[in-house]
């Protein structure tokens, strides 16, 4: 049975979180007249998460559930729900309410004007440190400069799509899930609310600065093939440097006779190239190992238990 709107939430130790978050959805869906879906996907959480997902399971018919056997991360359970979703329009929001549900009301009638993508853009985030703020505006400006495709500077997740979009993304099953890339990597009618993003209302973020590191390799990786241009540029510039190294080496050895004999150049020469080779190897083997991993086609998520 078809329904007008998909919520997604994934959900890791969010047990404080979860009955506020519902009931604030509720009242979004009940506010715009939808019929509606609620599905839950519990990554790996280890706290009562997935009791309290239960007894609202119990409560109300419009809840669905996707369990997972372990945390498989943020993006695959987002794309789990995207898999299971039945509305003509699907809402990705996170559990720690810091990007209120009451704008969902907002998206929702912006896509009725004929939008197939609706995202979240932040004009302010209340709760987050100078330096997790200063490194996610530097990430987001230097992806959109090299990569191919316009990504949205300034949004997560938070957004809604239609059925269009969602078919698509069913489509596109690469292991290293980036999905505001390939959300815009797909096309389509795009355009934004603005928001003022909260604090988060309880618990511990479940996004690490390494799980943020490994997201922005994922997204570079995914969508822009500078790395490996930078690579090929640093080879030649180091030969064309070491090519001049040699003209001034001659130059001093035969003509000025101006040189000490030793090894320090030597050694500074092999540590420099060397360095550089590490570099573009290491480059290259992140592409090979996205490359691997696509390859073994392995499933990207393992459901424990489900009433989707």
């Amino acid at each position: 049975m078809s329904l007008d709107l998909t919520v997604i939430i994934p959900i890791y130790n969010e047990e404080i979180n979860i009955s506020i978050l519902y009931d604030r959805l509720k009242k979004v869906v009940s506010d715009i007249s939808v019929s509606h879906e609620f599905i839950f996907i519990n990554d790996g959480s280890w706290d009562n998460s997935m009791k309290l997902i239960r007894e609202l399971v119990e409560m109300d018919s419009a809840v669905r559930f996707i369990n997972f056997s372990r945390n498989f991360g943020h993006q695959i359970a987002v794309t789990a729900g995207i898999d299971a979703s039945k509305g003509n329009a699907v809402v990705i929001i996170d559990a720690d309410l810091q990007d209120p549900p009451e704008v969902i009301t907002e998206m929702y009638h912006k896509m009725q004007e004929g939008f197939q993508v609706v995202y979240a853009r932040r004009k302010s985030r209340a709760g987050e440190s100078f330096f997790k703020k200063f490194t996610a505006k530097l990430f987001y400006r230097i992806l959109a400069k090299i990569t191919s495709i316009k990504i949205p500077v300034d949004t997560g997740d938070f957004r809604i799509m239609d059925r269009k979009i969602v078919d698509v993304l069913k489509d596109m099953p690469e292991q290293q899930k980036y999905l505001r890339g390939q959300i815009a990597w797909v096309g389509f009618k795009q355009t934004y609310v603005l928001y003022d993003r909260d604090e988060r209302f309880a618990g511990e973020t479940g996004y690490t600065y390494k799980k943020m590191i490994r997201l922005a390799l994922d997204g570079i990786t995914s969508f822009s093939n500078l790395p490996l241009k930078f690579a090929t540029m640093t080879g030649f510039f180091v030969s064309g440097i070491t090519f001049l190294l040699s003209l001034y080496a001659l130059y001093a050895r035969f003509i000025s006779k101006d040189y000490v004999p030793g090894w320090t150049s030597l050694i500074l020469a092999v540590l420099f190239i060397g360095g550089v080779q590490l570099i573009s190897i290491g480059i290259i083997g992140e592409y090979m190992s996205r490359m691997s991993a696509n390859v073994r086609k392995r499933p990207l998520y393992v459901v424990d238990d489900t009433n989707v």
